[in-house]
């Protein structure tokens, strides 16, 4: 009765954010009337999620055959302009999880907001409002908090703010900081981090830039350099520096060929662990990860777009069936938690088609697969924007491949779970 009661107010707190968010645009809620570069503005995102989810037949991983989990996340988000110069943003949010069971196992990994602690921040701002019986927590967490200027030489951000590196759009190399997993449904916010940035403009067409970004201590924390430039329709980057632990060097490039997007990364690390099956010319402490792809848009009713791309993770496990036993190693649980790794295996493929249908419901469908062992998933979707302020989507997730066999893991994507995905996003 209680989880019954828990929904019904979940239910109508979405419906009465729906109406707010037909009638209420984003909202200015300061501004100096001597002044037009002093203003601010407050944005307000409300999302409620669901998902279905039915396990492999594996009653010692997934004690629960079938679960039901759902979510609610309110996000505001102030951004204040105090010159021309200058602003500020600070972003608050809470989120609300309930599950169907407290025994759900390892049910739909992948496809909802990690629940682990943020990795590169000083202090977490993430507290816990109340839980109960590891089936509904509600918790709260400051995600922004940044200061950021822009004189004419370039520019500087202090402060708990979002990094992404790269040109990868499911997979990335240098992508060092709280990066999404490509099966992940809710993409629209990433994780923010500590960080210092610094960037200098060489010129019109390049740049370096220093970043600094911190954890507790300095042994966890990042110090890199990265220059970047373009030339046409081409751009390159080149990264160095520390990463936590590791030293790694790192190079992008992207342009157009041809009328088609192509990018490409590699990032080489040297490692304290060694590594398994060894990295680099058999070296057991130089891993490497790489990302190739592309898209192309074909002149196909409104314009079908395809996108594919490769991923090889030195960080990876070889054999799929290793992966039980490097779960249990502590230095991999810590890489994977991190963000170190986007897939559990060495290699992944991936091919991504997205069609607009009209102006308000554009289609999708993905296609993942473990090269190696031979899994993988199909993921179509679609989305639905019902007006300026509302969104719906819906994701389906079918895996393929050998499913766990007790507590051994025998494929990367056929442990995983047959799920549907139903999400909607109010902004007001």
């Amino acid at each position: 009765m209680r989880s019954l009661t828990v929904r019904y107010q979940w239910l109508c707190l979405c419906v009465l954010l729906c109406m707010m968010g037909r009638v209420v645009p984003a909202v200015e809620v300061w501004s100096d009337k001597e002044n037009e570069d002093r203003y601010a503005t407050l944005n307000t995102t409300g999302k409620w999620t669901s998902l279905v989810a039915r396990a492999p037949d594996n009653p010692i991983l997934y004690p629960e055959h079938c679960t039901l989990t759902e979510l609610f996340r309110l996000r505001l988000a102030l951004n204040i302009h105090w010159s021309e110069v200058v602003n500020s943003e600070v972003a608050y949010e809470q989120r609300a999880r309930w599950i169907s069971t407290s025994n759900a196992g390892i049910v739909g990994t992948g496809f909802l907001p990690s629940t682990t602690e943020a990795p590169f921040r000083i202090r977490q701002w993430d507290w816990e409002i109340t839980h109960h019986d590891n089936r509904f927590t509600y918790n709260h967490e400051i995600d922004r908090m940044l200061v950021a200027m822009h004189p004419e030489w370039g520019e500087v951000t202090l402060g708990r703010q979002a990094i992404g590196l790269g040109r990868g759009v499911l997979f990335g190399a240098v992508d060092l900081f709280s990066p999404f997993s490509p099966l992940e449904v809710d993409r629209e916010w990433r994780r923010g981090v500590d960080a210092a940035r610094v960037e200098y403009h060489l010129s019109d067409t390049s740049s370096a830039e220093v970043l600094g970004v911190f954890d507790e201590t300095w042994e966890q924390s990042a110090l890199l350099g990265r220059i970047r430039g373009y030339i046409g329709e081409m751009d390159a980057e080149l990264i160095a520096g520390k990463r936590a632990e590791d030293t790694l060097v790192g190079a992008v490039v992207s342009g157009v060929v041809a009328d088609a997007e192509v990018h490409a990364e590699l990032a080489l690390f040297e490692t304290p662990e060694k590594v398994e099956d060894g990295g680099l010319f058999g070296n057991d402490h130089l891993p490497v990860k790489a990302v190739v792809g592309g898209s192309y848009t074909f002149d196909i009713g409104n314009g079908l777009t395809v996108l594919q791309e490769y991923h090889y993770c030195g960080f990876g496990v070889q054999d799929t069936s290793d992966i039980t036993w490097q779960l249990l190693d502590p230095d991999f649980q810590r890489r994977l938690l991190r963000g170190d790794m986007q897939i559990l295996g060495r290699h992944a493929l991936a091919t991504q088609l997205s069609y607009p249908f009209n102006e308000a419901i554009t289609g999708g469908f993905l296609v993942l697969n473990n090269p190696t062992d031979g899994s993988g998933v199909l993921s179509p979707s679609l989305i639905w924007d019902m007006n300026n302020n509302t969104t719906i989507s819906v994701s389906g997730f079918l895996p393929w491949g050998e499913e766990p066999k007790g507590l051994m893991i025998q494929s990367e994507y056929g442990m995983i779970s047959t799920s549907l995905f139903a999400q909607i996003t109010m902004y007001f």
